[in-house]
């Protein structure tokens, strides 16, 4: 009597979260969102939110919501009302966007690390 053997295989895919959004569009709406956070500046810094590493995460739900988490350079920063506005008209504009949600954190707290090399460059950092 033969015991059949199933073999195992491993899928590099398990995990991932997969979209129902089609791949070339998820691609478009990727690039579109962080060009429309491009637009939107500390105005004590020269430099824009996604290259100062405000922005922390970035989700495209299936319904093409976006819900954004990021942060501010400090808690008591003046723009901080503001801020999560100028967010979520800069995406909402986005062709294809639903909607937008902006969530405030500061866990963990923005450092100057976090600067991509263009920030660091616009400041004088570098």
């Amino acid at each position: 009597m033969a015991v059949e053997e199933t073999e195992f295989k491993w899928d590099a895919r398990e995990g991932i979260i997969q979209s129902a959004i089609p791949a070339d569009e998820l691609a478009r709406l990727s690039d579109d969102i962080v060009a429309a956070l491009k637009t939107v500046y500390d105005p004590e810094i020269p430099a824009d939110i996604f290259e100062l590493g405000l922005v922390y995460k970035i989700d495209i739900e299936d319904d093409r919501m976006v819900k954004i988490v990021m942060t501010l350079t400090a808690p008591g920063c003046p723009v901080a009302g503001e801020m999560p506005g100028w967010v979520e008209n800069a995406v909402g504009a986005v062709e294809g966007v639903s909607g937008v949600e902006v969530e405030m954190t500061f866990d963990p707290p923005w450092t100057p690390e976090r600067m991509s090399e263009e920030a660091q460059v616009a400041v004088g950092w570098y």
